[in-house]
């Protein structure tokens, strides 16, 4: 029982924190925020994936954990008061997997490549804009926006993420 302890607790220390994050950002409820952690831990280690990029599998769970509680509550509810419409809880939480998976990618980078995709594509400047901005040669942005795509999209696939 002690390995199986320490094995639920290693995957606790190595992704806790960023796990929390991420179900904390989608559910805003710090309380419902740890049982989620908890039991998306749980989950992953009674199921004892082989996979290469754990972070990514915890936070799938982490998904489907938060949806299979908002659908329980959403139940309840129903079975007590008036229906009422509800959120489209999993495009939320989707929406927020895709910024956390970004933002890991993103600090993946050098920062030269992660400098340009933030001017070109998130402050969505044009190239010459972007290379005022930086301080750059017009052709310079060009050619790192060519380059840091295709380092972004190399990680993406090192993270499990596919296209």
């Amino acid at each position: 029982m002690a390995m199986e302890d320490e094995a639920v607790a290693q995957l606790y220390r190595e992704h806790g924190a960023a796990l929390r994050r991420f179900v904390l950002a989608a559910t805003s409820d710090p309380g419902q925020a740890e049982d989620v952690v908890q039991e998306t831990i749980l989950r992953v280690w009674k199921l004892g994936p082989d996979v290469q990029n754990m972070r990514g599998y915890l936070y799938r769970t982490a998904r489907h954990v938060i949806i299979d509680s908002y659908r329980r509550r959403s139940r309840r509810a129903a079975e007590t008061a008036m229906p009422e419409e509800d959120p489209p809880v999993a495009d939320h939480v989707d929406t927020l997997l895709l910024k956390v998976v970004m933002e890991e990618a993103l600090s993946r980078l050098s920062v030269d490549h992660r400098n340009v995709i933030l001017a070109l594509h998130y402050q969505r400047l044009t190239a010459a804009d972007a290379a005022k901005e930086l301080s750059l040669p017009l052709g310079t942005v060009k050619s790192r926006a060519f380059y840091a795509a295709r380092a972004l999209r190399s990680v993406l696939e090192e993270m499990g993420v596919k296209p």
